[in-house]
């Protein structure tokens, strides 16, 4: 007897979530890599560095004791736990408890814990755009709603408090702050942080602090904490962080996230029935990470920041390019929306950015990340976390390409 088709539909959840773009545009570059094409590749958001030889060391040391092929409590060993609350404790100036902190796989990770033990159906979350592609479908996938607030170059890409204000409801459970900001490199200052803060009292809101690249600030930028506004502020902050950016560690698959008790437990609860505990190795790592030397770190930064000069310049220099300067994190997010309608010398029209990125990795053989997966069309984000030489040729290959269309 013949048997029905195998029912491989899939969950309707899924039907509004768009697969990652920045992981799109670096696949396809490391594809053409692979077949042994020359791609200058600004997708990826990774450092080019090495992880610290201290962090390396700790890992190749614990591999020497069998403990470390164990299980560890789902938050993580006590050890790492009370660094990253001493950590974050000292950045937000607050108190954080040991307990009150989740270590998982990823500050990727910690965020997607949280939206889901923290949303119901309908919920809404309120996101500054441009926004890092991800938190609008982690949002959906949790069954909430994602309100998107516009945000203008003009205004450095920050969310004004009127604004905020202004999109909130009765059904607003968070908003989302990301400074410095992926994919902009905008960074919240101290008075614009007390500002929105004023609204998340008067609203009730909770706030949802994703801090990856808070170490990575330039040209006198400096980080500003919502949870350091004030006790009651800190009360209602879920601070997400990790490893990934400041210490090079992105393949390590380390982030946590520090908040009030009930939501840590929820989000503990959603982890310890997924993913379990983090890697044991990665996490003692994180613990050399945390206590070890900044040196490391510092000069990161440092060369970071002459990349971050040397890109905004030369892109700068592209006539009819647009590019408001970076302060933070390691992207450039300039303007290409001049072209966007033009055609290449093949007939070829760029009808909107994402054709355009297409176009130049195929002719020009440069991958950068269209900017309306970011909520804003027209602009591309260029990571500028590879090296010198790479930035010039790349951006060399962004010009020659730009100006051949018509």
């Amino acid at each position: 007897m013949s048997l029905p088709p195998p029912n491989v539909k899939t969950a309707s959840r899924l039907d509004a979530i768009k697969p990652s773009i920045t992981l799109a545009v670096t696949a396809k570059a490391a594809r053409l890599k692979a077949q042994g094409v020359d791609v200058v590749s600004f997708g990826a958001g990774e450092p080019d560095f090495d992880t610290p030889e201290h962090i390396k060391a700790a890992a190749r040391d614990a591999l020497g004791t069998p403990a470390v092929a164990r299980y560890t409590e789902v938050g993580g060993v006590a050890p790492l736990r009370a660094a990253i609350a001493a950590e974050l404790g000292r950045v937000h100036a607050t108190t954080i408890s040991p307990d009150d902190v989740l270590v998982s796989c990823g500050a990727k990770h910690s965020l997607y814990n949280l939206f889901i033990a923290l949303l119901d159906p309908g919920d809404e979350v309120i996101i500054p755009a441009p926004y890092w592609v991800s938190y609008p479908d982690m949002v959906m996938m949790a069954g909430g709603t994602p309100v998107i607030v516009p945000t203008s170059p003009e205004d450095d890409f920050t969310m004004r408090p009127e604004a905020l204000r202004a999109h909130v409801t009765p059904r607003t459970r968070a908003v989302v702050l990301n400074t410095p900001s992926n994919p902009t490199g905008a960074v919240y200052s101290k008075a614009q942080v007390e500002a929105l803060a004023e609204v998340v009292l008067e609203r009730n809101l909770l706030v949802v602090s994703d801090d990856i690249y808070r170490s990575l600030v330039y040209g006198g930028a400096t980080y500003a904490s919502m949870a350091a506004v004030g006790p009651e502020l800190a009360a209602r902050t879920i601070l997400v962080d990790g490893v990934s950016k400041t210490y090079a560690m992105t393949g390590w698959r380390i982030g946590y996230a520090a908040g009030p008790t009930p939501i840590i437990k929820a989000m503990a609860k959603v982890q310890g029935q997924s993913t379990s505990n983090p890697t044991h190795l990665a996490q003692l790592a994180t613990l050399a990470a945390l206590t070890g030397p900044h040196e490391p770190i510092e000069a990161m930064r440092t060369a970071f920041d002459e990349r971050r000069q040397t890109i905004v310049e030369l892109l700068r220099a592209i006539p009819g390019v647009a590019c408001r300067e970076p302060r933070g994190a390691f992207y450039a997010f300039p303007d290409l929306g001049a072209f966007v309608g033009r055609a290449a010398p093949d007939g070829k029209v760029m009808s909107d950015d994402v054709v355009l990125c297409d176009w130049l990795v195929d002719s020009a053989r440069v991958a950068v990340v269209p900017g309306s997966g970011f909520g804003a069309a027209g602009h591309v984000r260029l990571s500028y976390a590879c090296g010198m030489d790479s930035i010039k040729e790349g951006v060399r290959r962004l010009r020659e390409a730009l100006l051949t269309l018509r």
